[in-house]
């Protein structure tokens, strides 16, 4: 079991400069390992970074990932998570994205051996015109395998967002168990997000859902927190910061989630409250 969490920073400097990092789990029988990846550029630096991911779960080993997106707002991510469980393995692919000017990641999580377990979460937030694009998969291949996705994203300004997801259930996974979410807040009139939810199941006994869905900020919540006296911006920012607290609960590494929200509640631009 590693005590601490491994944190791999790559930071970006070179205006023009592509990266292609690749990251090997390798998880052995009983293992645990958590680790954390983050992309960091400033405002103004012209990169690329394509960033992949290969993990692998060995039997009732415990893999955990956080890939964290903060590049400058010329920057570009085209990323690739890809993770494998074994026999009674548990695995779980986390992603903040803030930053960049176009992200994009897609991830797998495989279960191979009965009684697997996985789970997806993502946090994004996009702004400008920042463009987000996520495609996941959740393939259960192995009896008695689950799995659980969370995405949460919003939008504002003129920026973008679009989710697509696919839950594949093979014939021989009976008894298997997924789920599959993405809630979307559009802050903006002239921002976008868009939600594709998939399922394909070759066997009957299952359980399976999922659940989408895209719109703006509950006008009732708003009412209820300026009713008593809360500023209209602050209560927007309430409402934004507790819908991603559903996330930042499940993320790995707990220390983080402060400064994530701090960084969520920065780019309402309005901070947080003193």
């Amino acid at each position: 079991v590693a005590p601490q969490p491994i944190v791999i920073t790559h930071t970006l400097n070179g205006d023009g400069s592509v990266y292609f990092p690749r990251l090997v789990i390798d998880a052995a029988e009983n293992s645990e390992v958590t680790v954390v990846e983050r992309f960091i550029s400033d405002d103004g630096v012209r990169s690329l970074v394509v960033p992949v991911l290969d993990a692998r779960a060995a039997q009732s080993a415990r893999v955990r990932y956080l890939a964290i997106n903060e590049l400058g707002d010329k920057s570009w991510q085209i990323g690739e998570h890809d993770s494998v469980g074994e026999r009674d393995s548990d695995t779980l692919l986390a992603t903040v994205a803030l930053g960049g000017d176009y992200a994009r990641v897609s991830t797998a999580a495989r279960l191979r051996g009965q009684g697997s377990n996985t789970r997806q979460v993502a946090l994004y937030f996009a702004g400008g015109t920042q463009m987000h694009d996520f495609r996941t998969l959740q393939e259960h291949a192995a009896p008695r395998t689950t799995s659980d996705l969370l995405f949460k994203g919003a939008v504002q300004d003129t920026a973008k967002s679009v989710y697509t997801g696919l839950i594949k259930i093979h014939n021989n996974a009976k008894g298997s168990v997924a789920y599959q979410t993405n809630r979307n807040l559009t802050l903006s009139h002239g921002a976008w997000a868009e939600s594709v939810p998939n399922l394909e199941i070759e066997t009957n006994d299952v359980k399976c859902s999922h659940a989408s869905t895209v719109g703006p900020i509950d006008e009732d919540q708003l009412f209820y927190l300026e009713s008593r006296g809360v500023n209209p911006d602050v209560a927007q920012r309430l409402v934004v910061l507790g819908f991603f607290d559903e996330v930042l609960a499940q993320l790995p590494v707990g220390d983080l989630a402060a400064p994530l929200r701090q960084r969520v509640a920065q780019k309402l631009s309005i901070g947080e409250p003193s």
